[in-house]
C-alpha cells in the first residue's frame, strides 16, 4: 500500500498495526472516538490510558504541560521513550485515550511512523500490538489472531530486536522512569 492510501485510511478511522523505532504497535486516529474504542476492544483493555505519537513537537508544547525537565526529556525525541505530561487541552485527543486520567503519553518514534505521523497533522493512538498482558509484538507470528481480525490493515517490515518504550513520568513533582 502506498504511503497517499495509508494516509486516507487512518484518516477516515482505520485501526492498523504498524511498526515503531521499538516494537509493533496498534493505533488509530487519536482523535477519533469510534476508532479508539475499537482500539481498546481489540486489546481488551478498559482501564488503562493509551498514547499518542505526536506530530510534532510544537503539538506537544501546544496540548501539554512541559515542565523545564519535561524540555529535556523532549529534547532526546525522537527516540525510545514514552513521556508522561500533564494534558492541557482535553479536546486535542478522544476523550477514551487517556479515561480522564489529565495526562498524556508522547512518542516521537526515530522511525518513519512519525514522518507518517506529522504528515497527517493529528495525533496516532499507538500502543502494544498484543492482548494485554501477554506478549508484545516483535514479529508477525507474535501478532494473537484476535487482534488480527479487529485491524483494518497492517504494516509489516519484518521482526524487531526491540522492547517497549521506557515511560518518563514528568506530571510529578520527581521524574520516574519505568523500564518494561
Amino acid at each position: 500500500m502506498e504511503k497517499v492510501r495509508y494516509l486516507k485510511l487512518i484518516s477516515q478511522g482505520s485501526v492498523f498495526i504498524h511498526p515503531t523505532d521499538t516494537i509493533y504497535g496498534i493505533g488509530c486516529d487519536a482523535t477519533n472516538e469510534a476508532a479508539v474504542r475499537r482500539v481498546r476492544d481489540a486489546k481488551q483493555r478498559n482501564s488503562m490510558p493509551f498514547s499518542v505519537i505526536a506530530p510534532s513537537k510544537r503539538w506537544v508544547y501546544d496540548n501539554c504541560e512541559v515542565s523545564a525537565e519535561g524540555e529535556k526529556w523532549l529534547d532526546r525525541l525522537p527516540g525510545p521513550y514514552t513521556l508522561i505530561l500533564r494534558l492541557k487541552k482535553a479536546s486535542a485527543i478522544a476523550s477514551s485515550v487517556n479515561l480522564g486520567s489529565g495526562t498524556l503519553g508522547i512518542r516521537i518514534p526515530r522511525h518513519w511512523i512519525s514522518d507518517l505521523v506529522k504528515e497527517l497533522g493529528f495525533p496516532v493512538l499507538s500502543t502494544s500490538a498484543n492482548l494485554t498482558g501477554r506478549q508484545y509484538m516483535t514479529a508477525i507470528d507474535d501478532l494473537d489472531e484476535s487482534i488480527r481480525q479487529k485491524v483494518d490493515f497492517m504494516v509489516y517490515e519484518g521482526e524487531k530486536e526491540g522492547r517497549p518504550s521506557t515511560i518518563v513520568k514528568l506530571f510529578e513533582k520527581e521524574v520516574e522512569l519505568v523500564e518494561r
